[in-house]
């Protein structure tokens, strides 16, 4: 009989594969107010947030950032962006 008391029992772990991690941050501009994109390494979109959050300079910290993402691999990725918005934008690798 359940009447709800008690602690429930933990599920049972999942023994589904990790997703893979970001290897790319893109701080980009997007309409007028900057955005942080994380791609995977196949240039997948992982996550997308505003680059006013303090996640993005943890991300970068320590960081060397190259200007722009206006090589072919970037042009699926970056598809809905400007020209101009891919030049200025900076790309980070994450050490894995």
């Amino acid at each position: 009989m359940d009447h709800g008391f008690g602690s429930e029992l933990p599920r049972k772990h999942s023994s589904t594969p990790h997703r893979p991690p970001a290897r790319y941050v893109v701080l980009i501009d997007s309409g007028g107010s900057t955005v942080v994109r994380l791609f995977l390494e196949n240039r997948t979109v992982a996550a997308e947030f505003d680059a006013g959050a303090e996640e993005a300079s943890r991300l970068t910290q320590g960081l060397v950032p190259i200007r722009g993402a206006t090589a072919p691999e970037w042009d699926h990725a970056l598809e809905g962006h400007s020209a101009e918005e891919r030049a200025a934008a900076e790309v980070y690798t994450l050490p894995i």
